[in-house]
């Protein structure tokens, strides 16, 4: 008999039916119980497969690493379940994404704990599944050229994801959610129809790549300097690259943003029985003027304008700015020459943002 062991079983692109390939499994398996020898990776890529083996629960429960990926799948059955301790699941290029694509009591099964790596990219799917959202050992979340229309709001639970792939579908909008991802360190969005970036990205410290390449981009939250570990921003075919954008908006400030307003620019003293409750909830949420001159605040009411900063000596970047009125903002310009002390600010973080990142994809 022969010594235990831990063995990879590559069993792709095997010119079989799936039920001669059931039979084959079956008998592997039988092979590795009698020779002591744990199977830790199954490797099933490109045989036709609508279904998952029958065999896979029973003649390798120590699975850690299936790869399924490039077959005819339309659902991933039960028998995923009877891999206790898998860790990577690869199931690229199917046809998933209809209902019951993935095994009822996946969130409750073993595999919440177990699984870190799960690869559906290049199936069907139009949304991401609730169960995927509740596996809170993932790490590595690969959905790219599905046909997902958003990003839900619950992303936020996956605490332990480091990777998170999205690219190649139909999302519009990023949900400030995706900033409480402590543990993010890649994040891939393009080739998608996102608008926009919300400035609570800048809460993702861990993040050291960024791609936002061929979206609907025309400037990018002033925030985003403030990522750190940034290595690598991917924009290239996106508008703010090809055409500049320049525009300013400000809408008038309601009552309750005036009165606010006057109770922090002139630090008025307050108990809270003294004003209504939701001025005083209102109150928590200032935020002050970035131009050093004016020392104001605002709340819902500001002027959004984009402001154009240099960036790696070639480009420049659009980005955007908030202030609290049309008074302390001063005119975009194109040229070098900074007009006011927020303009050279803005131009001096941009600068030590270049060269803290090592690759910057512009066009």
């Amino acid at each position: 008999m022969e010594e235990a062991g831990e063995a990879e079983l590559n069993l792709s692109r095997l010119s079989m039916s799936p039920e001669t390939l059931e039979s084959e499994l079956e008998s592997r398996g039988e092979e590795r119980r009698g020779a002591r020898e744990a199977v830790l990776r199954l490797l099933l890529p490109h045989n036709r497969l609508v279904s998952l083996p029958r065999a896979l629960g029973s003649g390798f429960p120590h699975l850690q690493l299936l790869d399924v990926s490039g077959n005819a799948l339309t659902a991933l059955g039960p028998e995923l379940l009877a891999l206790r301790g898998l860790r990577t699941l690869l199931a690229k290029n199917n046809r998933l994404g209809g209902p019951g694509a993935l095994p009822k009591g996946l969130a409750q099964s073993p595999l919440s704990r177990s699984l870190q790596v799960l690869n559906l990219s290049g199936n069907c799917f139009q949304e991401v599944p609730a169960s995927v959202l509740e596996l809170r050992a993932l790490q590595t979340l690969s959905l790219g050229g599905n046909q997902l229309q958003s990003i839900p709001a619950e992303i936020e639970n996956l605490q332990s994801l480091e990777c998170l792939y999205l690219g190649g579908n139909f999302i519009k909008e990023i949900p400030p959610e995706l900033a409480n991802l402590p543990s993010l360190n890649y994040l891939v969005l393009c080739d998608n129809k996102i608008q926009s970036v919300p400035p609570q990205l800048s809460q993702l410290h861990s993040l050291r790549s960024l791609s936002l390449h061929n979206n609907l981009l025309t400037y990018l939250p002033r925030e985003i300097l403030n990522l750190v570990h940034l290595e690598e921003l991917s924009l290239r075919g996106n508008p703010l690259v090809v055409r500049f954008v320049r525009d300013l908006t400000y809408d008038p400030p309601t009552l309750l943003e005036l009165a606010a307003r006057t109770i922090k620019i002139r630090n008025i003293s307050y108990t809270p029985c003294d004003l209504p409750e939701n001025l005083l909830r209102y109150l928590s949420l200032a935020s002050n003027c970035p131009n050093p001159k004016c020392g104001g605040v605002y709340f819902d009411c500001c002027v959004r304008q984009i402001k154009f900063v240099d960036f790696c000596g070639k480009y420049r970047l659009p980005l955007m700015h908030y202030l609290c009125s049309p008074e302390c903002s001063s005119p975009c310009s194109s040229s070098h020459s900074s007009t006011s002390q927020s303009e050279s600010d803005s131009e001096d973080e941009a600068i030590v943002a270049a060269r803290r990142m090592q690759k910057v994809l512009l066009g």
